[in-house]
């Protein structure tokens, strides 16, 4: 098998590789697009549940604040009896710091800024006027604050809570505080520290100014937060998700939420990788669960493409061996299911009838002489060929219009052609369907007559020699022919010897008067002898 023939481009191959890479492009793009929608869904979901997420622990975070104000607010009452009793002040701190671990501390201070109590009174701030921003903003606004991060006194970073001592009758008597120290262990690390993965997730709260309140890295605690997006976002009191870098240039999906009550910002977020890392096993899943049904979607792709080319590509192979005598019959056996294969086959039948008929066509053009319909010398030779094959004998009448040359010369050659077509008319008159009629020469003739004898010839010769010299042809008037006839093998074994006795005979018919026929006689000295009556006709001129 030729390298060409190998590796040729059929239809088969054609609908194969064409549903080979259909279908490959369409799990590709069915991948793509999967894996694009599962990306694009869970960074979705992780966005939207930070979002959930933050503002849930922003509620619970303002939901402790609101706490926190209000159990200063009710030991605000209490002191406001007491502020002279030092064993009740102290007593109070100690519960307000003590009974839920709101606070880190407790202070208590009078209405000129100086401090009472402290629980714990390890921070000896007893009798000292505090000057903290935390401390002067509980005083200057003699109403409940929340304060920005401040350095206290003791050096503590700190969130300051205050709530005003007041009198029964409305005067200001001073404020209660707790303050929350933010790199020491506090209730904001209870609240916040357990949401704390693994996977790189985390939470921190920022103040209004974007300044850490918590985070999980406590060394960057107090230190103010730039360039983000979701930070931005949230100060201007917006709750939402997005996609972020953080600080360390880490791809983040973060959620967030406002704190209304003291306008921090709860921030909780994941790295994006972490979110995407099961999506690789997801595919994998999708992938191990298509190909089983992607090879059997490629075998019934394979099955239907045989089953469809199978009627062309057995059209096409036919179609190479069109001259094939039993290509008619190969291409009837095509087993054509569908349309297009059936209009196929119709033509193919219908071109092969008509190829066939031009071909015979052809063939008999390319034996026959134009003018007269009769073989030419190719004919000749292939019924010859044909003949000798089959060993047939057959006999030979060679014959030549007598003065051809005068007729020409005196009325043209179109009165030449007539009288040529006019020969060849009476041959056909006087011979059967099987002999063979061929004009051999310009006015030269043949008549091949198959199993018949050299008498029975002769008597053919002189029929058409009698109707000839009878005919008249228009414009030239009465001529004449002469024939000569031999046979084979009778005359000589060899065919080719045997066409030329003919033409002997005709020669000496011309010698002998012309209008007579001579048979072939190897008993005669000169080859030939008379076999048949003469005549005296000639070639008349054409009447008046």
């Amino acid at each position: 098998m030729s390298f060409r023939r190998l590796f040729r481009i059929d239809l088969r191959r054609l609908i194969i590789s064409l549903a080979v890479i259909s279908s490959l492009i369409a799990l590709v793009n069915t991948f793509h697009a999967s894996y694009r929608v599962q990306r694009e869904q869970l960074i979705s979901n992780t966005l939207e549940a930070n979002r959930v997420y933050a503002a849930k622990l922003s509620e619970s975070t303002d939901n402790f604040l609101k706490a926190a104000q209000q159990q200063l607010a009710f030991s605000a009452s209490v002191l406001s009896e007491n502020l002279g009793n030092e064993q009740q002040l102290l007593s109070e701190a100690r519960r307000l710091q003590q009974q839920t671990d709101s606070f880190n501390s407790v202070v208590i201070v009078n209405a000129q800024g100086r401090v009472l109590t402290t629980s714990p009174t390890t921070l000896q701030l007893q009798g000292e006027y505090l000057n903290s921003p935390g401390a002067r903003e509980a005083l200057n606004s003699k109403k409940p604050t929340i304060s920005q991060v401040y350095i206290s006194t003791a050096g503590n970073l700190v969130v300051n809570i205050s709530q005003p001592i007041l009198s029964g009758d409305g005067k200001y008597l001073g404020y209660v505080s707790g303050s929350i120290y933010l790199k020491e262990r506090s209730i904001l690390h209870t609240l916040l520290g357990e949401h704390y993965y693994r996977d790189g997730s985390y939470l921190y709260v920022v103040d209004r100014n974007g300044r850490l309140l918590y985070h999980t890295d406590p060394s960057r605690v107090g230190t103010i937060v730039q360039e983000n997006s979701a930070i931005s976002a949230v100060m201007l009191g917006k709750s939402g998700a997005e996609r972020v870098l953080n600080s360390k240039g880490v791809d983040m999906l973060a959620g967030y939420a406002p704190l209304p009550r003291s306008g921090w910002a709860v921030i909780a977020q994941r790295p994006t990788a972490a979110t995407l890392a099961p999506l690789d096993g997801l595919m994998l899943d999708v992938l191990r669960h298509t190909v089983p049904l992607a090879a059997l979607s490629l075998l019934g792709i394979w099955w239907l493409a045989r089953l469809i080319s199978k009627p062309l590509w057995q059209l096409a192979s036919n179609a190479e061996h069109f001259d094939s005598n039993i290509a008619a019959e190969k291409i009837l056996q095509v087993q054509s299911w569908y349309f297009e294969a059936t209009q196929l086959k119709r033509a193919m039948l219908s071109g092969l009838t008509l190829v066939q008929e031009r071909i015979g066509k052809l063939n008999l053009a390319s034996l026959t002489d134009p003018m007269t319909g009769l073989y030419n010398r190719r004919g000749l030779e292939t019924t010859l060929d044909r003949w000798k094959e089959k060993n047939r004998s057959f006999s030979i009448i060679a014959l030549d219009i007598d003065r051809f040359k005068k007729v020409n010369d005196t009325y043209g050659h179109d009165a030449g052609d007539r009288v040529i077509m006019n020969i060849a008319s009476m041959m056909k008159k006087c011979s059967r369907s099987a002999d063979i009629l061929c004009r051999s020469g310009g006015e030269e003739f043949l008549m091949l007559l198959p199993d018949t004898e050299i008498a029975n010839a002769g008597e053919v010769a002189e029929r058409l020699r009698l109707q000839t010299a009878q005919c008249e042809t228009s414009g030239v008037g009465y001529v004449t022919i002469s024939l000569g006839i031999a046979s084979w093998p009778e005359s000589s074994p060899d065919m080719g010897q045997a066409l030329k006795l003919a033409d002997t005979a005709l020669y000496a018919a011309k010698e002998q008067g012309r209008n007579r026929v001579v048979a072939y006689s190897p008993d005669s000295s000169s080859g030939a002898a008379v076999q048949s009556k003469t005549s005296s006709a000639a070639v008349l001129p054409p009447k008046d």
